[in-house]
């Protein structure tokens, strides 16, 4: 054990530095994304999943410095990295409407046009209906991962894509005697 710990003292420094660093910034990244769901009044589900994804982002990173920290061969890494997002890249364009979604609802969350309990208004031209003539108006139940819940003013449930929402212009509707029906 003390042959190890002599060996390799750089790269358990080097380990240990990381660790701290990670640990320090997720410290940091967490009490901003908290910050932001609190001061934008948003659910705290919503801010956990966000939570979740920093997370991920990090660990990702912190496994890929101490793969380079402990020395792994450059030309097997790059073997190894060329194979793995060959098959994440024939995944992912497989899923593209799903990453889309899923990065959509995190630009949403950051950029927090509207809230949950707030009406809106989808100029989409798919979502008028004939008897109405104009964009219905939708009250946000919430918003997920991949898509916002919509209510309408008859009482229905409408699941609309997040990257939809980025796409298509959104009206936020204030002080409307159809929103205050919803």
């Amino acid at each position: 054990m003390e042959e190890f710990l002599a060996s390799n003292k750089s790269e358990l420094l080097g380990s240990v530095i990381t660790l701290l660093t990670l640990m320090l910034v997720r410290f940091i990244s967490f009490k901003m994304v908290r910050k932001i769901g609190r001061n934008s009044n948003f659910i705290e589900a919503r801010t956990r999943l966000i939570l979740r994804y920093v997370s991920f982002l990090l660990s990702f990173l912190g496994a890929g410095i101490l793969i380079f920290i402990w020395g792994v061969n450059f030309k097997e890494l790059g073997l190894l990295f060329s194979s793995v997002f060959a098959v994440i890249g024939v995944a992912l364009f497989a899923q593209w409407s799903i990453l889309s979604n899923l990065t959509s609802g995190v630009i949403l969350f950051f950029s927090f046009p509207f809230k949950i309990g707030d009406s809106i208004q989808i100029m989409d031209i798919d979502m008028i209906s004939s008897e109405d003539q104009g964009f219905p108006i939708f009250k946000i139940e919430d918003i997920t991962s991949y898509h916002v819940h919509l209510r309408n003013d008859l009482g229905e449930l409408t699941t609309y894509p997040n990257n939809m929402l980025l796409q298509k212009g959104v009206t936020l509707v204030k002080n409307s005697k159809r929103s205050e029906t919803l």
